[in-house]
């Protein structure tokens, strides 16, 4: 599997996603947003998906994305959708990550197909667009991200507007070392710039846990 160098693309962690059934939706996200000193915002819903999400914009460029399904046939039909239907009916948790790239090509290269194209309309009526290639994947292989371009504005993405002086410290992650390096092209011991990742031992592969560093000192979810 051949990488992303530096000179494809530069890789970085644009968000954590947690997935959960609608009917524990709204108590996750005020759960979370509990504990991270800060109120979610409603995200909007992903028609091409069957999902919608509410998201915490955080300090350091990254943000939360609480994610579910919605009684949609599109949630039965992408990727997407599926991924988090199969999390939620795990008893939900941690989805994954997403490196955002600047440009996606260099991914569908590799993987050999096209990237799918996704939007949701803000409340504010902002069409926020992007492209995302990995899903399928991560569903093969949930330690591995999936990929993202950004199709707005840096100033318009969920990102740019925090909500608290809270970042990611680091992530756990139950894989192997190698093959995030290698999918990602970037070291082994340091695969994400600024994020530090902990390899841990757990009966399924995937993201365990996210630290954070409050203004309270640090939380683990």
């Amino acid at each position: 599997m051949d990488g992303l160098s530096g000179d494809d693309a530069e890789v970085l962690l644009d968000h954590v996603s947690y997935a959960v059934a609608r009917d524990s939706f709204v108590s996750t996200v005020q759960r979370i947003g509990s504990a991270l000193g800060a109120g979610f915002v409603d995200g909007g819903v992903h028609p091409r998906f069957g999902t919608r999400n509410f998201i915490l914009p955080l300090s350091g460029g990254t943000y939360v994305e609480v994610v579910t399904t919605l009684d949609h046939p599109a949630a039965d039909r992408a990727p997407f959708g599926q991924a988090v239907a199969r999390r939620a009916a795990e008893g939900g948790g941690w989805l994954g990550w997403v490196a955002s790239v600047d440009d996606i090509a260099s991914v569908e290269a590799r993987l050999g197909r096209t990237s799918t194209e996704g939007h949701r309309v803000r409340p504010d009526g902002f069409d926020l667009r992007w492209k995302q290639i990995g899903l399928l994947e991560l569903m093969e292989d949930p330690q591995l991200p999936y990929f993202l371009q950004w199709l707005v504005p840096s100033e318009e993405r969920p990102s740019a507007d925090p909500r608290t002086s809270t970042t990611i410290h680091g992530v756990s992650i139950a894989g192997d070392a190698a093959s995030i390096a290698e999918f990602l092209g970037e070291p082994a011991d340091h695969p994400l710039d600024q994020i530090d990742v902990t390899w841990v031992e757990d009966e399924e592969p995937g993201l365990v846990s996210v630290e954070f560093a409050t203004a309270h000192g640090p939380v683990t979810i």
